[in-house]
């Protein structure tokens, strides 16, 4: 994978929505695709770092994006499938859809963590994913190719004391892509997932506050994976995890 060259215009022609695309990964991987041809759909809970990611991409003179303002914690499931419905008018297909928004509210021992903080971290992190791709699938389903890509991570796999609802919801988000490639495995739609490892997010910081930043790989450097999965160079790759830091 280390050596894996996307082509120019990779993503050219393919509409693809990015969740979180206001910051960290998200935004990154939003920048990425639409340097690669996509007309990527800016979803975030904050509308002034959903600009900030749409104005990055305009000087870039690839295909303009769309911009969604959507809190992934709050919205009840009807606005999802509101979405899904607005997301059928605008565009008619999605070719891809790629879950980068993530919330880390608290470290704790199982035994001290309050139930309302596990429910949101639940609910951004696992819940908020499978209602918004069960909202997107007909519009995926309308693509000849189709990518789905969870944002997992490594901790996900392994669970780790205090991580609590955090770790929960991303072992959640690898049985989820499991599930759903198996489903789907007979469709032109592929899922997968990824974990990106260690990596300077704002995120990152209020965990390891003693950390330095400086000595983490910046989000930008974390793409390559998520532009083989979009595109079609991963036609064939379904119901697999990858690792951005295990090249």
């Amino acid at each position: 994978m280390q050596e894996y060259q996307p082509q120019s215009g990779l993503l050219k022609d393919r509409n693809i929505l990015v969740t979180g695309a206001g910051s960290g990964i998200g935004q990154a991987v939003a920048k990425a695709f639409a340097q690669y041809g996509a007309t990527v759909v800016l979803l975030g809970r904050t509308g002034r770092k959903l600009e900030e990611t749409y104005d990055a991409i305009e000087t870039q003179d690839g295909p303009m994006p769309a911009l969604i303002p959507f809190d992934l914690e709050k919205a009840p499931a009807s606005d999802y499938y509101a979405l899904g419905e607005t997301l059928l008018s605008e565009f008619g297909v999605l070719h891809g859809l790629v879950h980068c928004a993530a919330q880390l509210s608290l470290l704790s021992r199982i035994d001290d963590y309050d139930v309302e903080t596990w429910n949101k971290v639940i609910q951004v992190n696992l819940t908020a994913p499978f209602i918004l791709t069960q909202a997107c699938l007909p519009l995926l389903r309308k693509a000849d190719d189709a990518s789905v890509i969870f944002t997992s991570d490594r901790i996900g796999r392994k669970g780790k004391a205090y991580w609590g609802a955090y770790a929960v919801s991303k072992s959640g988000i690898e049985g989820l892509m499991e599930t759903l490639a198996d489903e789907l495995e007979e469709s032109q739609i592929r899922v997968n997932s990824i974990a990106p490892g260690p990596t300077r997010t704002a995120m990152r910081a209020w965990a390891f506050p003693g950390e330095d930043p400086a000595s983490l790989p910046v989000p930008d450097s974390r793409i390559k994976k998520y532009l083989y999965l979009a595109g079609p160079d991963s036609s064939a790759i379904t119901g697999c995890r990858f690792d951005c830091d295990a090249e």
